[in-house]
């Protein structure tokens, strides 16, 4: 019983970790930075009360950041042309197409990574783009979307 306690907590702590690293890298990378950060938080909490402590204010943030991405067509139209690169770099990726000529350093570091980068590229933009439209939905034409992002990350609880 206590070797299954033990296996937990690690399972725990990896997936926790991983997510929340993750997500830091992905606040400046392509990718869903606060989702996975509020993620890998939501599982830590499970087994430390400062991850609960911290999970609340992440939650309200990512909440406000999907609020504000949906107020106006621009943003809107920005949202989903980042989407639609982010999706045609994991093609470009997955195809690995020969080097170009223009290319400055050796060949071998084109488009490093291959497949699998690809494939987490072409994750991140269908994660993307069920943000958008699950922000859309939910905070689009709302009067106040601050006080609405607010009360849903309150309500979730």
């Amino acid at each position: 019983m206590r070797t299954k306690a033990a296996v937990r907590r690690l399972i725990i702590e990896i997936v926790g970790w991983t997510l929340v690293l993750a997500g830091i890298a992905a606040l400046v990378l392509p990718g869903p930075g606060l989702l996975a950060l509020f993620a890998g938080l939501a599982v830590l909490s499970q087994q430390y009360e400062w991850a609960e402590r911290r999970l609340q204010p992440v939650k309200t943030a990512a909440y406000k950041s999907a609020a504000d991405s949906v107020q106006t067509w621009p943003r809107i139209l920005m949202s989903l042309s980042g989407v639609a690169a982010l999706a045609a770099f994991g093609v470009l990726w997955i195809v690995s197409p020969a080097v170009p000529e223009w290319w400055p350093v050796r060949d071998s570091w084109w488009l490093i990574g291959g497949v699998g980068t690809g494939a987490t590229l072409i994750a991140s933009s269908l994660m993307a783009l069920a943000a958008i439209i699950y922000s859309f939905r939910t905070f689009r034409g709302v009067p106040d979307p601050e006080a609405a992002a607010e009360r849903a990350s309150i309500d979730d609880d």
